[in-house]
């Protein structure tokens, strides 16, 4: 396999296609995922440019586990939610569908079934106000 750069996490990383930021370092970069499983949903991202983690360094593999740390505390204070999922996929036999490595932290509400992984697009407006809340908490 090799990197594609025309993926949209590597046009967010250029400035390309704009997204809801929560938290930038010189290694990572996490924003809201506008296709949402459940409110709250999030995305951590390495700068560096890789499919899976099987092709991610190492340091950028602690600095993503770091930071998914990070914004699963903040996620679990802003949305008040029960419980956190993290989530990683590898290959699109795995269910992996955009193709930069990537984390998902997706806060779990009682009684809430989540929605089907990369199938529609949220209420922006929504997105929006919940990345505030969570930058807030941060």
């Amino acid at each position: 396999m090799s990197y594609d750069a025309s993926n949209p996490f590597a046009k967010i990383l250029r400035g390309e296609l704009p997204c809801f930021k929560l938290f930038e370092d010189e290694q990572t970069l996490s924003f809201m995922d506008i296709m949402p499983q459940a409110d709250g949903h999030c995305l951590i991202i390495p700068k560096e440019p890789a499919e899976t983690i099987l092709q991610l360094s190492e340091a950028s593999m602690v600095a993503c586990i770091r930071t998914t740390h990070r914004i699963a505390h903040a996620v679990q204070k802003a949305m008040n939610c029960g419980g956190i999922q993290l989530i990683q996929f590898n290959g699109a036999i795995a269910g992996q569908t955009v193709h930069h490595v990537h984390f998902h932290v997706i806060p779990r509400y009682e009684k809430t079934p989540l929605a089907i992984h990369a199938a529609q697009l949220g209420d922006m407006d929504k997105i929006k106000r919940q990345a505030e809340a969570i930058v807030a908490a941060l």
